[in-house]
This record gives structure tokens, C-alpha cells and sequence, in this order.
């Protein structure tokens, strides 16, 4: 199931498991998870994509090991706001995903997360070559946790 809207992806997740955090490039899949409360998101892993079959086959197993309850998906929308063809292949990925999972699907705007990753890996000294290694799951996990805050302002008593 796909959603479109914060509000309904919110609605549609289970309360007490992890949520997976994606960030789709061309070359690479940054992978996050967070606690089972949803507060926190930690990198994982990078896949290296091959193509679609393969690359649903690795994130479903993770999915799978890590009893994961919902799919983020960062949508790379151009800086005005606007979609441009990588949104496009984002929103078509989480079609064919959502073909193989009856898990809730969504997605955060990730204007800005490679960069935020960047700066914390420059930040914690990481060197130039671990930080090619690590920037797309790093990325994966400012996605994820710009997400997991959006959803506890959500679910807080108003």
C-alpha cells in the first residue's frame, strides 16, 4: 500500500516495530532502521544495485530479519518543491515494491539529507574513502529520522 500523505502512511503503521529508511540513488541503496519505538533511525547498509528483482530480494530480507512495519522512501524533489524524473523513478521503485510487500509505503522529502550526511561525516572526521562508503545509509537515516520526528509530532496528544 502506497501513501501518499504523512497523515495516512501515520495512520496505516503499526505502533511498536522498526521502520525502514531508503535512500534511492543510481548506483546505491542507503538502508536505515529505526528502534522498535520509532524515535531513533541508524544506518545499516548500502546495497549496491543490480537491478530491481535483485535489489527488492536484498531489502525484503532485511525487512524480513528486521520485522520491519513500513517503508520510507526518500523523494528527491528538485529545490522548488517540484518533481522532477528522479521523483518519477522513486514513486515507480515504490510501485513495484509495494507489487512484492503488503507493507505501508512512503515517502519523506529529501531535499538536503546527502548534504546534512556529509556534514556529519565531515564532522565525526571520517575520511574521504569511508565516506563515500557511508554516505548513501547515513543519508538513509537523516531521511528516515526527519520522518520518525514528523510522525511523533503527529502522534503526540494535542
Amino acid at each position: 500500500m502506497i501513501c501518499d500523505d504523512v497523515e495516512d502512511l501515520a495512520a496505516a503503521l503499526p505502533a511498536h516495530s522498526p521502520l525502514i529508511g531508503l535512500d534511492l540513488g543510481d548506483k546505491t541503496i542507503g538502508v536505515a532502521i529505526s528502534d522498535v519505538l520509532q524515535g531513533v533511525a541508524s544506518p545499516v547498509e548500502t546495497i549496491r544495485r543490480k537491478k530491481f528483482g535483485l535489489d527488492a530480494e536484498r531489502l525484503l530480507q532485511i525487512v524480513a530479519d528486521r520485522q520491519v512495519g513500513g517503508i520510507i522512501l526518500g523523494l528527491p524533489r528538485n529545490m522548488d518543491g517540484s518533481e522532477g524524473p528522479r521523483c518519477q523513478s522513486t514513486r515507480a521503485f515504490a510501485r513495484n515494491l509495494s507489487r512484492l510487500t503488503d507493507l505501508p509505503i512512503g515517502f519523506w522529502d529529501e531535499r538536503l539529507s546527502t548534504v546534512a550526511a556529509e556534514r556529519a561525516l565531515i564532522e565525526a572526521d571520517t575520511s574521504r574513502a569511508k565516506r563515500a562508503e557511508k554516505i548513501d545509509n547515513v543519508a538513509a537515516s537523516f531521511i528516515l529520522q526527519g520522518f520518525l520526528d514528523r510522525l511523533r509530532n503527529l502522534r503526540a496528544p494535542g
